[in-house]
């Protein structure tokens, strides 16, 4: 079989290759904001159904779980990311700062580490020499932090991400206990929430290259177990203010 063509199988790192980093991140907080705006929105909508049909009171409580969840997670994954982006930042400033103090002492240890790599000592100093030449703080950077100068990860990215995705995941349980007569509610909601976390489960397992079924099954049993406790605790809460009215 000749190399590059279509019928060659890609390997893993192949795949990988194909999505930037920074696309991988924004890619993985979306699939995670939509996990968590299917699972707590369903969790409230069905706590709330166990405890009142009344279609007012499940709008509230969802669209006020929608508003807050996305919120919360948006403004979590800025955080986050821009934390992780400041010490980037800080570690290229420290880095420059030694290339211009001691540039010599700076492409021996590059050297070192290609050593350490498997290259042999010669080859290794070749490298350093070639790679400090062509740009040395992106070479130490790389080795040494695995950061790319030209890449760091965008906080923005990943806050719109996990926002969209959340709100877009909360839709659906919030609509179909809104638009299901109250009689099939309760089965509709948890078939839905079923297919589409087992979707999410699916992208995620593909984009993190891990096995599909225990992905697939984590998400759902996780799913519907968040929602059983939830709709048993909305149900004796109705109860026990139904009986003190």
């Amino acid at each position: 079989m000749k190399m590059g063509t279509d019928t060659e199988p890609r390997h893993w790192h192949d795949q990988l290759d194909a999505a930037s980093g920074n696309r991988l991140n924004a890619l993985r907080a979306a699939v995670l904001g939509a996990n968590d705006g299917i699972v707590s929105t369903a969790g409230i909508v069905m706590g709330v159904a166990g405890a009142t049909s009344d279609r007012s009171a499940l709008l509230i409580a969802g669209v006020a779980g929608l508003v807050a969840g996305a919120m919360s997670m948006g403004t979590g994954e800025y955080v986050s990311v821009s934390t992780q982006r400041d010490s980037e930042r800080s570690i290229l400033r420290f880095e420059a700062a030694e290339l211009a103090a001691m540039p010599e002492t700076e492409q021996r240890e590059l050297a070192r580490m290609y050593e350490e790599k498997g290259l042999d000592a010669d080859l290794a100093a070749q490298v350093a020499a070639q790679l400090t030449q062509r740009d040395a703080l992106a070479a130490h950077a790389d080795i040494e932090f695995g950061i790319d100068p030209d890449e760091l990860t965008n906080p923005w990215h990943a806050a719109w991400a996990s926002m969209i995705s959340f709100t877009l995941g909360a839709l659906l349980p919030l609509l179909c206990v809104l638009l299901v007569p109250a009689s099939a509610r309760v089965v509709v909601t948890v078939l839905a929430v079923a297919v589409a976390l087992a979707l999410t489960g699916l992208i995620s397992a593909r984009l993190s290259l891990s096995p599909r079924l225990r992905a697939i099954a984590r998400n759902v049993v996780g799913g519907m177990l968040a929602m059983g406790v939830t709709f048993a605790i909305g149900s004796l809460v109705g109860s026990l203010v139904g009986g003190i009215a």
